[in-house]
């Protein structure tokens, strides 16, 4: 079982996902493996707050030139997600 602390990494902060925190909706960078019954779990867990319902998001990682070479690496692969909460806030800074 995973803890709370392992499927959110951090919170997204843009001007898009700033722009979502008045209709209640938070943004978090959580672990590609996550599902979605265990985000929520974790962010009702983390932040005391009832959660209604969990969207996601899969991002590949770009293709990237490493040095003057022409080999090519790549970014990892992330996964995001656009909770949204039934009732209260959270806190975030």
């Amino acid at each position: 079982m995973k803890n709370a602390f392992d499927i959110i990494i951090a919170p997204v902060v843009t001007e898009k996902c700033n722009g979502l925190i008045q209709e209640k909706k938070y943004t978090f960078k959580v672990r590609p493996d996550a599902g979605k019954i265990e985000i929520g779990k974790a962010v009702e867990e983390l932040f005391k707050v009832k959660v209604k319902s969990v969207n996601v998001m899969n991002y590949s990682g770009k293709a990237k030139r490493a040095g003057r070479t022409m080999k090519m690496g790549r970014r990892p692969d992330w996964k995001r997600a656009v909770v949204t909460l039934a009732e209260g806030s959270i806190e975030i800074i």
